[in-house]
């Protein structure tokens, strides 16, 4: 079998590598092994994180559709129970930024409905 030399290739792995790892705790971005093991833990917390961020997120917005049809004296489920039956085809996200940044918008929308779920 030929005999192998990878001074190069071995040098711009670990280069790779202290480039992911710069800045973590004591070994993990000095030694080879342990910047293997951060990195690929780094990894498996970012793939999670970018699930998470979604599952999140979501939740803000139901929390402020939440807050703002409760103050039009409506539940949640209630709220967009209405506006699904009144055809309103806006989403959560959406929804949200108007509880947030448009108070008079999502009054109408909360009228029309409270109509629609016919609470007087």
């Amino acid at each position: 079998m030929p005999r192998v030399k990878r001074g190069t290739v071995r040098r711009a792995k670990r280069k790779k590598l202290e480039k992911l790892t710069k800045g973590y705790f004591q070994n993990k971005s000095k030694l080879y092994k342990f910047m293997k093991e951060a990195a690929d833990k780094a990894g498996v917390y970012a793939y999670a994180g970018r699930k998470q961020k979604k599952r999140d997120y979501r939740s803000l917005w139901v929390m402020r559709i939440n807050a703002a049809a409760r103050e039009h004296g409506m539940s949640y489920s209630v709220f967009m129970n209405g506006i699904k039956k009144a055809g309103i085809e806006l989403d959560r996200k959406s929804l949200s930024e108007l509880a947030a940044r448009d108070a008079a918008a999502f009054a109408t929308i909360a009228a029309q409905a409270k109509a629609a779920a016919g609470i007087a």
